[in-house]
Formats: C-alpha cells, sequence, structure tokens
C-alpha cells in the first residue's frame, strides 16, 4: 500500500491552486480518486464549471452560500459562510478514506482570516488515513501546520 503525505503550498505568489490542481490531474492520470474542497473563492467561477467536467474522477466542492470571493463581502455576511461545513466535509473524507487525494485549497486562508484556528485544522489533518496524500493551498503558513506536513514549497512572485 502507497503512503500517502501532506503538501503544503503556500506565499504570496501565485500559482499555488495549479500546482495543486496539477497534482489532482496526475493523480487521476494513476486511476486515483481526488476531492477537491475550495475555500474563500464564491459560490460560482468559470474555473469550477470547467473542473465539473473531470467528474467523476475529480470532484470539486465549495461550501459558500455567496457569489462573491470571501475577502469582498461585508463583515456581516462573512459570517453567514459555509466554509466550517467544507472542513467537517474534509474531515469526513478523511476518516472514511473516501479518496486517495484530497486538495483542501486556500485553507490556510481560513486561519489567517479568523474563521478557523490552526487547532480545527490540526484536527482534521489528525483524522487522516496513512495512503491518504492531502495537499493544502494558502497565502500564509501557521507555525503549528509545519509539523503535518511532508513537503512545503513557498511560492513568491520574483518580478
Amino acid at each position: 500500500m502507497e503512503k500517502g503525505s501532506v503538501q503544503i503550498y503556500y506565499g504570496a505568489g501565485r500559482g499555488k491552486t495549479n500546482a495543486a490542481l496539477g497534482n489532482a490531474l496526475r493523480a487521476a492520470g494513476e486511476n486515483k480518486s481526488v476531492i477537491i474542497i475550495q475555500f474563500l473563492k464564491g459560490k460560482t467561477d468559470d474555473q469550477i464549471a470547467y473542473m465539473k467536467q473531470l467528474e467523476p474522477e475529480i470532484k470539486v466542492f465549495r461550501f459558500e452560500k455567496s457569489e462573491e470571493n470571501y475577502d469582498e463581502l461585508p463583515e456581516e455576511r462573512q459570517a453567514e459562510e459555509n466554509m466550517k461545513n467544507g472542513l467537517n466535509f474534509a474531515k469526513k473524507v478523511l476518516v472514511t478514506g473516501e479518496c486517495n487525494v484530497l486538495i483542501l485549497d486556500e485553507v490556510l486562508g481560513l486561519i489567517d482570516a479568523g474563521v478557523i484556528s490552526s487547532e480545527e485544522l490540526e484536527a482534521v489533518l489528525k483524522a487522516k488515513m496513512d495512503e491518504t496524500e492531502v495537499i493544502m493551498t494558502g497565502r500564509v503558513l501557521e507555525e503549528s501546520i509545519r509539523s503535518y506536513a511532508d513537503e512545503i514549497y513557498k511560492i513568491t512572485a520574483e518580478k
């Protein structure tokens, strides 16, 4: 049985989601099942419509209620979002071993935005089955999350 890993793509540069999606395509090409849960990105987006065409090998989920990105919402509407439901779904996926690769796109941003604590994300990571590969993205990497990672990639813009 193949041992899974935890990869993190973080930093202020662009390309974190693209790197994660590249891993999703690689895994699907190897006949592995992939679940992508996107956070902080709003409910509608042309990108998600395109990715839905990749089902059933790659399944994409967003739990937000609003159309806009999280950081574009007024504070009172940010509280209405369902992002904790997405985190609970991620934990269920990891506990049941529902997929080979789980991508938590912008999950690190939930900590940075104060939506969840690093302890809540740690609880999700502790539920990981040994053979599941988890990929997380976000701008800021909390120090406490580093210990869960097998590989960490800092993405920065050079120019």
